[in-house]
């Protein structure tokens, strides 16, 4: 009870700054309370040191480049300040493991989920955020055709090297912290979370080509995300895609699959 008292009152502060700083919305500074409860009050500070990995780094690369990237906003569904939904779907099956490790303290398998759902959510922000710099037009990973950047679905050279490199630094990190055995897993656990990430990045770009509810603006003649409006005001129609798989689910789903393939490994 203590330790969760410690980590309501963590994520209290976290949430209240970041909401000022206006990386977190309301809703998303309450979403962020819960999951960093859940995952600092229940796994703990190695636990804690992950998440706020991700949303430091992730914050800060959603606030980089800010001009650059400002002419993309109208293909993505939100902004830059997360919601609740946005916080969930990054956070709820890290949290999810966090409880698990609670229940069983002395099996590694949770903390391995909980990382490679970490590193998978890391990989995909880092290439969102730094694959629209790319010099060159995206491919989609379907058909390897080239692709406005900031299209769902494309990837490029900085975007995959960029998930690279979010992965392999959660990766890194779990690696060192694992509170299992660190001395001789540390390899086989960077590489196993990397490839989690990797792979959790990659499906999330799959799901984003070709089942993922993408919409037209007839107004701007562009392919977006965003809906019932775009960011000109006009109404969008949807093109393609399941209309219930929007970007939130996306996301969740590419946390999930880091997880399951930590889990397989």
């Amino acid at each position: 009870m203590p330790q969760l008292l410690l980590g309501l009152l963590f994520a209290l502060i976290i949430a209240f700054l970041a909401h000022r700083a206006h990386s977190l919305s309301r809703s998303g500074a309450y979403a962020a309370i819960l999951v960093g409860t859940l995952i600092f009050g229940l796994g703990g500070w190695r636990w804690a040191i992950i998440l706020l990995t991700f949303f430091i780094s992730s914050s800060a690369l959603t606030r980089s480049f800010h001009k650059r990237k400002l002419a993309l906003s109208e293909k993505f569904e939100k902004g830059g300040q997360r919601d609740a939904a946005q916080v969930l779907a990054n956070g709820a099956v890290a949290s999810l493991f966090a409880g698990l490790h609670f229940f069983f303290p002395a099996a590694s398998w949770p903390w391995l989920a909980f990382a490679a759902s970490m590193a998978a959510v890391n990989a995909d922000t880092w290439a969102t955020e730094l694959g629209v710099l790319n010099p060159v037009s995206p491919r989609l990973i379907t058909n390897g055709k080239a692709a406005d950047r900031g299209t769902s679905g494309a990837i490029s050279l900085y975007g995959t090297l960029s998930a690279l490199a979010g992965a392999a630094l959660v990766a890194i990190l779990a690696a060192a912290l694992n509170p299992y055995d660190r001395a001789s897993l540390f390899t086989y656990y960077f590489l196993v979370i990397t490839l989690a990430g990797i792979a959790g990045a990659l499906f999330d770009s799959l799901l984003g080509a070709t089942v993922q509810a993408i919409y037209h603006c007839p107004q701007c003649d562009k392919e977006t995300e965003r809906h019932p409006v775009h960011t000109c005001g006009t109404e969008t129609a949807q093109i393609r895609g399941w209309r219930w798989l929007n970007n939130d689910l996306v996301n969740l789903a590419c946390a999930m699959v880091g997880a399951a393939i930590g889990l397989i490994f």
